[in-house]
């Protein structure tokens, strides 16, 4: 029992007699200057937002997209309403979650790329999962009204990784 103790009491004085008396690496070493940084995941950087709109979409001739503020959305075919959020000095991809929450179900629900989609078992919510990239830190997403959508109070929650980062509630309304 003394060996084991008197090795352990060695190992140990060896150890740190080698960290006490060893040199830092350089710095300046060609492979940390050639290193490429690996990216902070989502969940680590401080999530900020800095921006957040919703309305329905306007695109110029040009093709700028533009939000029309607004929480009254008419029920009309092809008018596309959502939101965009702005990460404060945020750059890259950025995982987030949409949840839409309707009155009722509509007659048909849909996304435009089969992305990862899923619709709650009563038909009034929808949860979309995106990565997006997002180099000036702009995320969205926006929805196009389609026959068969319902009249009424509708509410958008985001999320990045499990947080809320932004909820809107506006209403869909009919055309006079």
């Amino acid at each position: 029992m003394r060996t084991w103790a008197t090795i352990a009491v060695l190992a140990s004085s060896w150890l740190i007699f080698g960290v006490t008396c060893s040199e830092p690496i350089a710095a300046t070493s060609g492979i940390a200057q050639n290193a490429t940084p690996f990216p902070t995941p989502t969940s680590l950087k401080k999530i900020i937002v800095s921006n957040a709109e919703f309305g329905l979409k306007r695109v110029d001739t040009k093709g700028n997209v533009t939000i029309f503020r607004t929480t009254r959305v008419p029920l009309q075919q092809g008018n596309a309403y959502g939101w965009r959020i702005k990460l404060k000095d945020h750059q890259g991809e950025v995982k987030w979650r949409e949840v839409l929450h309707l009155p009722k179900p509509p007659e048909t629900w849909g996304t435009d790329n089969g992305e990862d989609f899923s619709i709650s078992a009563d038909g009034t919510t929808s949860i979309t999962r995106r990565t997006q990239s997002a180099p000036d830190g702009v995320i969205g997403n926006f929805w196009t009204i389609a026959p068969g959508d319902p009249l009424g109070k509708y509410r958008i929650d985001v999320y990045i990784d499990d947080r809320l980062i932004g909820t809107f509630e506006f209403e869909v309304i009919a055309v006079k």
